[in-house]
């Protein structure tokens, strides 16, 4: 009968509280996943290419683990707490029937550990596929599929998901367990009132509201204006608002519902009845909607940023080189260049896997002494002051202040670049040359600046000699480290080249893989096989491989943890939402049957009961969404490099977007405790005998 007791009371409690066991298993996965990245084929592979990055990026997972546990602590002891409050008079019968508090402490004990060894046995193998699922997505997306795929089972992760998932379940249960245990029969049989909270003139609230607004505007000016990045008072100050603003804006709201219900001339179909039932909700609880607003808008914030700075770092490029040859630093020989490469190769039968090996030179000018306006762009300078004002034209402004002494890349070498890319040849004369910026450095708006500018071939000097300008920005990667990058540079004839380096220079020897090697395979198997041969040779490369390693590893850094603490966000404040007003429902039981008798249909009350939920809801999420906003690009303008912030406008399309799709994942919550508010009401229905 007690074990009977046991298993009737953990069905009917997850029932109930679907939401909670649904968030419990949503946790337990998400647990499984981030402690589980080290063993997920990317992760590998990132691992090969980027380990000491990687490494600390693995580092750091402990400490996302531990701020989960606690704050997951903190909304199992929350919503335990409301589930042990309702079912205050159900111990009280317990009691009076003669069980013994010991026992009703190891039924309770027992339910709680059947309800989680059920979420466990449901979410770990959920996590397991889910995780394998993403593993192959990514390594498919990315080309690492064909590098081997196998099946993991970090038996680590599982331990340490079940242990932490365990023992904060357990330290709630205690603590709120004891607090029952201490309680008396009659306290736990009497009806918790509904509680009432001490109503305020309602110029304090709009004062409130007021001064949550002024402070909120404040704390995102300091943020996007840059300010709050600059000094850790000024951040302390800017947070110190924002929650201030939040809280002050939430308390005000009551203003809001007051003057809704003045303006109502006549009363709606329970409207009255449902506008009292939030105002109430908003006066009583207005900290717990603020706290919430502020975790859903931490979660719109570290998935709508994580992703656009994810997609940012995952542009495709144009792939053009696969292997850049570098000269060794201890080497002293005098000539090194495709010559030599080609040699080595020759020695390893390697000559025929590659296509084209060549030199890209690139070097200082060495005519001069001088480090100061060699080259002038004060025309080019003056037409661009001329234009209207704008972000692309201010940071081409900033590039060309700092081009007085440009590097220099043979012509010869980057047309060979240019045929592999399928572009054109560039037809330089002796005293022209064109320009070359890096993809990083100009994009978009101002490409077509300098493109606009350069259309009339404008003249300059270079150490004194008169050159012009001419053709478009070139812009494709001179070798295949894409940490090797160029802001400015002067693409100048084989000739004047050799004239102003002196012959003083360095060679990169590009090539590219021959067609033979990669067809059948993907370019990543290819140039992992390649990269195996070559380590045989003694030379000194880099190869399109790496780079991809540190693109990706960007991509990982900041979609997967930002992605996991979205959800760990958004899981905390919608269950408390959530059980909250199932709660706040229960509690006001009262005044729904009262409308029962006055002759509400089960349709009328759950139509309320919908149109509250939407209101209870909606109001922090909009709150959190048009705050979002403004807290991503704040948070842009401090996480992004200088030469990144040309594409903030980019960035912040994409973070909309997956605001957007986080307020879909609101709206699901929304119809989940609408379907538990429903089936609450109609257990109200049943008409009570009166003795």
């Amino acid at each position: 009968m007690f074990f009977e007791l046991i298993r009737r009371n953990s069905r009917r409690n997850r029932r109930e509280n679907g939401l909670f066991f649904a968030s419990l298993l949503i946790s337990i996965i998400a647990f499984y996943i981030v402690l589980s990245l080290s063993q997920q084929d990317v992760m590998q592979f990132l691992r090969q290419m980027e380990s000491d990055a990687v490494n600390r990026l693995l580092a750091m997972i402990p400490l996302f683990y531990g701020m989960t546990l606690v704050i997951l602590f903190f909304l199992i002891y929350f919503a335990s707490k409301f589930q042990l409050e309702r079912r205050r008079h159900e111990f009280g019968m317990y009691l009076m029937l003669g069980m013994r508090r010991g026992r009703l402490f190891w039924l309770l004990l027992a339910e709680d550990l059947s309800s989680s060894v059920i979420a466990l046995v449901i979410g770990l193998p959920a996590a397991v596929l889910l995780s394998e699922l993403i593993s192959l997505i990514v390594a498919r997306l990315v080309g690492l599929g064909i590098i081997g795929h196998q099946f993991s089972l970090s038996l680590s992760a599982v331990l340490l998901t079940i242990v932490g998932f365990l023992a904060i379940k357990l330290a709630a249960f205690l603590i709120l367990s004891a607090k029952i245990s201490r309680q008396e029969i009659g306290s736990l049989l009497a009806e918790v009132p509904e509680g009432s909270k001490k109503q305020r003139p309602a110029v304090v609230y709009g004062l409130a509201l007021l001064a949550g607004i002024c402070c909120l505007g404040s704390a995102y000016y300091l943020a996007i204006q840059g300010m709050s990045w600059r000094k850790v008072s000024i951040m302390g100050l800017t947070i110190l608002l924002g929650f201030a603003g939040t809280l002050l804006l939430f308390y005000g709201l009551r203003s809001v519902f007051g003057l809704i219900l003045k303006g109502e001339k006549r009363d709606r179909r329970l409207h009255r009845f449902n506008v009292r039932q939030i105002q109430e909700s908003v006066v009583c609880q207005s900290k717990t909607m603020a706290v919430s607003s502020i975790l859903i808008l931490a979660a719109l914030c570290c998935f709508g940023a994580g992703v656009a700075v994810a997609a940012f770092y995952g542009k495709s490029e144009s792939h053009v080189l696969d292997y850049t040859f570098l000269q060794e630093h201890s080497e002293e020989e005098e000539s090194y260049g495709a010559e030599q490469v080609i040699e080595t190769l020759q020695k390893h039968q390697l000559e025929k896997e590659f296509s084209d090996v060549f030199d890209m030179k690139v070097g200082y000018i060495r005519t001069t002494e001088e480090y100061e306006n060699v080259l002038e762009l004060d025309g080019l300078m003056e037409e661009l002051s001329e234009l209207p004002e704008s972000d692309a034209r201010d940071t081409l402004q900033n590039t060309l202040s700092y081009a007085e002494y440009p590097h220099l890349i043979s012509l010869s070498g980057y047309n060979r670049l240019l045929r592999l890319a399928g572009l054109p040849d560039l037809d330089l004369e002796k005293n022209e040359a064109a320009i070359y910026m890096d993809q990083e450095f100009i994009s978009g708006e101002r490409l077509q600046i300098m493109n606009d500018l350069l259309a009339d071939s404008p003249e300059t000097t270079l150490d004194g000699n008169p050159i012009r300008l001419t053709g478009s920005v070139q812009t494709v990667s001179l070798v295949t480290d894409r940490s090797i990058t160029l802001s400015f540079a002067l693409i100048l004839p084989d000739e004047a080249f050799s004239y102003y380096t002196q012959g003083n220079f360095d060679v990169y020897v590009d090539a590219a893989l021959d067609k033979s090697v990669t067809d059948g395979v993907s370019l990543m198997q290819a140039i992992s096989e390649m990269n195996q041969k070559l380590n045989e040779t003694g030379l000194h490369y880099e190869s399109y491989l790496q780079n991809m390693g540190r693109q990706l590893f960007y991509m990982v850094a900041s979609s997967y943890i930002t992605i996991y603490l979205a959800v760990i966000f958004l899981i905390v404040a919608n269950t408390v939402m959530g059980v909250q007003f199932l709660m706040n429902q229960r509690k006001t039981h009262r005044r729904y049957k009262t409308l029962i008798k006055l002759g509400a249909s089960y349709e009328a009350l759950c139509q309320s009961a919908k149109k509250q939920v939407q209101w209870y809801f909606g109001i922090p999420v909009l709150v959190a969404a048009a705050n979002s906003l403004f807290a991503v690009r704040a948070l842009l303008s401090g996480i992004l490099s200088s030469r990144t912030q040309g594409t903030v406008t980019e960035m912040m399309l994409v973070s909309a977007a997956m605001i957007f799709a986080l307020c879909v994942v609101e709206w699901i919550y929304m119809a989940a405790v609408k379907r538990s508010s429903s089936r609450y009401l109609l257990t109200l229905m049943v008409p009570e005998r009166e003795e």
